[in-house]
């Protein structure tokens, strides 16, 4: 008796997750998944500085840009407004003139910045090696005055 090993890739197994459970889940692989849209916020040049920033108290906008150096208006406005509708960061604004808005962390949001406080604190650790690594492969690389502001964070 001849046994066929011809297996069908065209139909997957019963237990391989669909491309929908799979979104519902959060599959950051997965191209469609709405998790890369928050990651992308999360992870962006100045989401994870203004995480950071937010995680020790409640700042004002400018008191934001001037603990984020080189950080413009326009780009931190956006960065808090991805943060806000992504439930991490809550804008409240006072009605007195002159306008006063605050922003804080919500508790989703304290929770990202723990992990993303885990993250900086590894690279900052891991800064000599990593431009030990940097320097033997010939990568060029900018040195940056230290932020007098970074003892805060």
């Amino acid at each position: 008796m001849k046994v066929s090993a011809k297996v069908d890739n065209q139909r997957p197994a019963k237990d391989t997750p669909t491309l929908l459970n799979k979104m519902r889940r959060g599959e950051l692989l997965v191209e469609a998944c709405p998790s890369r849209e928050v990651l992308k916020h999360v992870t962006s040049r100045w989401g994870v500085l203004v995480l950071l920033v937010l995680e020790t108290r409640v700042h004002r906008f400018s008191e934001l840009r001037r603990a984020i150096g080189g950080v413009s208006e326009r780009m931190l406005a956006q960065t808090l407004q991805w943060l806000e509708s992504d439930g991490l960061v809550d804008r409240t604004a006072f009605e007195v003139v002159p306008p006063h808005v605050e922003y804080s962390l919500t508790p989703l949001g304290r929770e990202a910045a723990e992990k993303v406080r885990g993250l900086a604190d590894w690279i900052e650790t891991s800064l000599p090696r990593i431009l030990q690594a940097q320097d033997s492969r010939g990568q060029k690389r900018t040195t940056m005055a230290p932020n007098p502001t970074r003892s805060s964070l």
